[in-house]
């Protein structure tokens, strides 16, 4: 199976300022899926798909290629993930490398490790469109979560008769930390339009994504446990 592993990393940052090159811990955000990724694939292997040189300095001083930066209309909020991929790998394609896969790593999931990765990539096979790393969601649509009729009233987002949270079908959130694409499928359609999706299932913790300054909070807090450390670079 020939990876292209594109980590799709961005200068600009609303919730939190540069956060893919902020220090979290004394070390800059995108170094912890840097690090990771690393350990499974040559470097050859990994794309930095940025349009900032500060990150792409970054990447170069640990030892990763940046050989283009984004043109300037993938760089814009409104540039999508899929035009993102396809312009890596098109990339990547002219210089004669042509992947099986495509394989997402976000910067914003530090607790995402190489055994994570190396796991997930145990499930995937060639008949997937994708797989893609979850957690089971705590807001289940049959019982805590709820839309508004056409009358304001609220309502069930899905209908079950359960008394219990226990008793509710799990329900899984896409966590953000990995995923695996079958290239074939990517250059039919968009991730949003796959039909043959898999799960690879990652504990709460490794899935924490950072979005906003309370996560980056969290994220702070449970590397100053040295438990949480220790189990992290087991």
């Amino acid at each position: 199976m020939k990876p292209l592993v594109v980590i799709p990393v961005r200068g600009g940052s609303k919730g939190i300022p540069n956060k893919n090159i902020k220090k979290l811990k004394g070390k800059p955000l995108i170094e912890y899926t840097l690090d990771a990724a690393k350990e499974v694939f040559p470097i050859e292997q990994i794309c930095i798909s940025t349009d900032s040189v500060e990150i792409k300095n970054v990447a170069e001083k640990n030892g990763l290629e940046v050989p283009f930066l984004r043109p300037d209309e993938l760089a814009t909020d409104t540039a999508s993930t899929y035009d993102v991929l396809i312009h890596a790998l098109e990339f990547y394609e002219k210089k004669g490398y042509s992947p099986e896969v495509v394989i997402i790593l976000q910067a914003t999931s530090p607790f995402r490790g190489a055994k994570h990765i190396l796991e997930a990539l145990k499930l995937f096979d060639d008949e997937m469109d994708m797989l893609v790393s979850v957690k089971e969601t705590k807001s289940n649509p049959y019982y805590v979560l709820f839309e508004e009729d056409n009358n304001g009233w609220l309502v069930k987002s899905k209908s079950g008769d359960f008394t219990r949270r226990q008793d509710c079908p799990q329900v899984w959130e896409y966590n953000g930390a990995i995923y695996i694409i079958n290239t074939e499928s990517l250059r039919k359609s968009s991730i949003l339009n796959f039909q043959k999706i898999k799960k690879y299932v990652m504990e709460d913790v490794n899935s924490l994504d950072l979005d906003t300054p309370l996560d980056w909070m969290i994220a702070e807090k449970l590397l100053e446990t040295k438990e949480f450390v220790r189990a992290l670079n087991q």
